[in-house]
């Protein structure tokens, strides 16, 4: 066992000097004496303490739990094989083939990055979001407040736990029923895609049993709705109601959904947006 935590703190030191700051969202800055990312911006990225991510490295915590090593891949931006390897230090098996995959391309996570002004959100069959641009917080609330589980937007919309309790009021231009259908729809496709993944019953079983509104969409839908560009009034407690184009992106290959949120050049939705990103939406102003 030793053996095994002196390869995952060695993969894990060796893989975040690799990584460069500007390919994870990080500004480049000329104090920094080494080109990979520092230990708090790994931490930051992953959702956990910077304490933590020193003993892994040093060795010295013991048995990372599988939920940890996930979310240190995606944060290292670790290709299939990579995070496998780590995955095997760390004495986990692998994610195994036929369940919903929570793995997110470093292609896919460097594009995102380097669209910092957008809001970004990256989501699996399941919509659980496993990666999020500080403008994304800014906007929606730190998803790393939340327990990983609810990081879920199905939670979210027919959950009675902290992640309906953290969702801000949101109102889309199709109408609550449609988008909340084309959810449910999605779940119901992933679970025919995905029949062996017990994470993705328990989800579903779950909001059956404490939503109404689930268990009758579940009954009744029997096609899934197609995602349209859409636009949705945010209520966001500093700054008000924003009203912002949401785009649902598929990323092939992946099964992954990056959702973003825009507003035209020179509106004043673009004007909230950049105070957002300005202040990260705590400390602002309301605009006029």
């Amino acid at each position: 066992m030793a053996s095994s935590r002196s390869d995952f703190a060695a993969l894990l030191r060796a893989w975040r000097d690799r990584l460069s700051p500007a390919d994870a969202g990080f500004t480049m800055t000329d104090g920094r004496r080494a080109p990979g990312l520092r230990r708090e911006e790994l931490a930051q990225l992953a959702g956990l303490s910077v304490d933590y991510v020193l003993r892994l490295e040093q060795g010295r915590a013991k048995n990372p739990s599988a939920q940890v090593v996930g979310a240190l891949t995606r944060a290292l931006q670790l290709s299939r094989a990579e995070r496998d390897q780590l995955y095997r230090s760390a004495g986990l098996l692998p994610p195994q083939d036929g369940k919903v995959s929570t793995h997110v391309p470093p292609g896919i996570q460097r594009l995102a990055a380097r669209l910092g002004d957008v809001p970004i959100g990256v989501f699996t069959a399941d919509w659980t979001l496993v990666w999020w641009n500080t403008t994304w917080s800014a906007l929606h609330g730190d998803p790393a407040a939340l327990p990983a589980a609810e990081r879920n937007l199905a939670r979210a919309l027919f959950g009675d736990g902290a992640a309906h309790d953290s969702m801000l009021p949101v109102q889309s231009e199709r109408g609550q029923d449609a988008f909340a259908e084309s959810i449910v729809a999605d779940l119901k496709d992933a679970v025919s895609r995905y029949p062996r993944d017990a994470q993705l019953d328990r989800l579903v079983q779950e909001l059956r049993e404490v939503s109404d509104a689930f268990a009758h969409h579940w009954a009744t839908q029997t096609a899934a709705a197609q995602h349209t560009t859409d636009r949705k009034t945010i209520r966001h407690p500093e700054i008000g109601d924003i009203l912002l184009d949401c785009d649902v992106l598929i990323v092939p290959g992946a099964d992954l959904r990056m959702v973003t949120y825009t507003a035209a050049s020179g509106s004043i939705e673009a004007g909230k947006l950049d105070l957002l990103r300005v202040t990260g939406g705590r400390t602002a102003t309301a605009l006029p």
